[in-house]
């Protein structure tokens, strides 16, 4: 059997609940969203299946992750944090916490050795600024890892990656049902299954293509979009993200010009 990526969207986060809960800092989940986790605990049922846990180094995908995989972690098996694997945006809800925060808060829970001083930085010029070229870097980068973690497992190789809702759609490259005034077409705590196009892992942007079952789960006999619509939908989405980004950055410009007058 080829390895399978189970890609998960977090639980709800207190910065889902409003536009001004945005601009809370590496927001925790809500009641909700730890209720969300334990529904996808119990629908889920390959834990004795996954070989590797992986997520996003903010707290709500560490939760996320640590909460509904709860068996598997109980196993022994740590929630490697991945930065690559981080959201798009600039604003506060999707600036990490430094190493130390996260080390002291998740303790021996978490693998942190990837995590490095620097990884929340997302200023102009950063590696983490959400330009098309970055993104795409990035997400490059993660499917190359993950493709690295699962040669050294085995074709039974079973990963997790709890990630976010805008950063998805680069790292599956597939853009159909995204709702722009959201960000994203996942909900939270969905859950989809991949594998890789190329089995023989020569694949330089090593792609994701969505398993069968889990399409028709979700989909059932529907038609995937064309790669022009696909495109369509990914530039649309791209000059969302852009006008957001400036927006903030405006924002921020205009609080650091009111403080020094």
């Amino acid at each position: 059997m080829a390895p399978i990526i189970h890609l998960v969207r977090h639980a709800q986060g207190y910065h889902n609940l409003s536009q001004v809960n945005q601009q809370i800092p590496d927001p925790e989940l809500t009641p909700l969203g730890k209720t969300q986790c334990e529904e996808l605990r119990k629908r889920f049922d390959a834990h004795d299946k996954i070989t590797h846990l992986v997520a996003s180094p903010l707290r709500r995908t560490l939760y996320t992750c640590l909460l509904s995989f709860d068996p598997v972690v109980k196993a022994g098996k740590k929630v490697i944090a991945l930065p690559d694997a981080q959201e798009i945006s600039t604003l506060p809800c999707d600036i990490g916490s430094e190493p130390s925060k996260l080390k002291e808060e998740f303790g021996d829970l978490v693998d942190l050795h990837l995590v490095h001083e620097g990884w929340n930085d997302k200023s102009r010029g950063s590696k983490y600024y959400p330009t098309p070229s970055n993104l795409e870097a990035r997400s490059r980068a993660v499917r190359v890892w993950l493709r690295d973690l699962v040669s050294k497992a085995g074709d039974d190789a079973q990963v997790v990656l709890v990630t976010h809702g805008g950063i998805l759609h680069f790292l599956t490259q597939d853009w159909d049902g995204v709702k722009l005034e959201r960000g994203t077409g996942w909900e939270n705590t969905e859950l989809r299954s991949y594998e890789f196009e190329d089995p023989t892992g020569q694949d330089p942007d090593a792609s994701l293509k969505e398993t069968q079952p889990s399409w028709r789960r979700r989909r059932g006999s529907a038609i995937p979009l064309t790669e022009t619509e696909q495109m369509q939908i990914r530039e649309a989405f791209q000059t969302v993200l852009d006008e957001e980004t400036r927006k903030h950055e405006r924002a921020g410009a205009d609080a650091e010009e009111a403080v020094v007058d």
